[in-house]
């Protein structure tokens, strides 16, 4: 999963993304529901919590002014981002939480060789899109509204919306349904 950046009371705070802020439990309980996650909710990164087959990354890994990174933070984070993704061999999935996400990742996964789509693909709720580099290796990129205060309040995401795009990327994955 790829969101935007550590919140600067959630994990810019504890050190760990989406950990301590309403964001983190919005989507630690939707992992735990989906098997993804050993808990529903984390407040501090030494809490223990285990996530399984799952890993969180941001685009940008500082918490910038109103939430609105800068086209010179974005790209100063780009390579970071790139090299998690290309640690990760077995990564068929990535989950892009909110426009920021779905660019972003759009971005590490050319830079790890992925095709690029004419036209761009565009972000939206479940969007889905398959790349594949030269080499044959091969990602989906699965889109979700960002699980801010911002879209859950507004019932733009709620828990069944987001419950989806997570059964939907571990069918994806070839995890199946829980």
């Amino acid at each position: 999963m790829v969101g935007l950046a550590p919140a600067a009371h959630g994990g810019n705070r504890t050190g760990r993304v989406f950990t301590g802020d309403a964001s983190g439990d919005f989507l630690w309980a939707a992992l735990w529901r989906a098997g993804l996650a050993d808990r529903p909710s984390s407040r501090r990164a030494d809490d223990g919590l285990t996530l399984r087959g799952v890993r969180i990354g941001a685009a940008v890994r500082c918490a910038p002014p109103a939430n609105k990174p800068t086209i010179d933070e974005r790209d100063a984070c780009a390579p970071f981002l790139a090299r998690e993704l290309a640690a990760l061999d077995g990564v068929r999935v990535v989950v892009a939480l909110g426009q920021f996400g779905w660019d972003a990742a759009l971005r590490a996964l050319a830079d790890l060789g992925a095709d690029r789509p004419s036209p761009r693909p565009r972000f939206g709720h479940l969007a889905e899109v398959a790349l594949e580099s030269a080499e044959g290796r091969r990602w989906t990129l699965l889109g979700s509204y960002h699980p801010s205060q911002q879209n859950t309040f507004t019932g733009r995401l709620t828990a069944a919306m987001f419950d989806a795009v997570i059964e939907r990327a571990k069918d994806l994955a070839g995890r199946g349904a829980s």
